[in-house]
């Protein structure tokens, strides 16, 4: 596996690998609707293949991760690629590395917490919110549970 930052020479590959995973380049956060491509980041290849992909963004002295995909599970893409997250963050001298997932990604909850980030907030109902933003979001999520909150991880640095 090879990890490199995203750079203007594969900026178009990533976006297409964003619509891809996501369906759209866009995302809501926190009621805030982000484009997706113009963020910073960094993608893991095999064989020239993207295999895993970290997007975040600073502001003011905190990191937050946008998205993470891995397309293998259990192989140590995800964690390589938030540890990269991480090394950016206290080279910036940010305070803690955040993010949000929602009620429905067990996946992430779980890999999240077991990696040192703790779980502090939760968003009751800003699905509601999310979806007049971006009415393509759907009501049931993974293993279909009802798509409803946003839960707020930070990992303090």
């Amino acid at each position: 596996m090879e990890i490199k930052n995203i750079s203007y020479k594969n900026r178009d590959q990533i976006n297409q690998f964003i619509n891809s995973q996501w369906f759209s380049t866009t995302m809501v956060v926190r009621g805030e609707l982000v484009d997706m491509t113009v963020l910073d980041g960094f993608v893991a290849y095999e064989n020239l293949n993207i295999v895993g992909l970290v997007t975040y963004r600073i502001k003011d002295n905190e990191c937050e991760i946008i998205s993470l995909d891995s397309l293998k599970e259990r192989h140590g893409i995800g964690t390589s690629l938030v540890n990269k997250v991480i090394q950016v963050a206290t080279k910036n001298k940010c305070i803690k590395v955040k993010l949000i997932s929602t009620n429905d990604n067990i996946n992430a909850i779980r890999f999240y917490q077991k990696r040192g980030f703790d779980m502090v907030c939760i968003y009751y109902n800003s699905l509601e919110i999310a979806r007049k933003i971006k009415p393509s979001i759907p009501m049931i999520g993974e293993f279909n549970i009802p798509l409803k909150h946003e839960i707020e991880f930070e990992m303090l640095l």
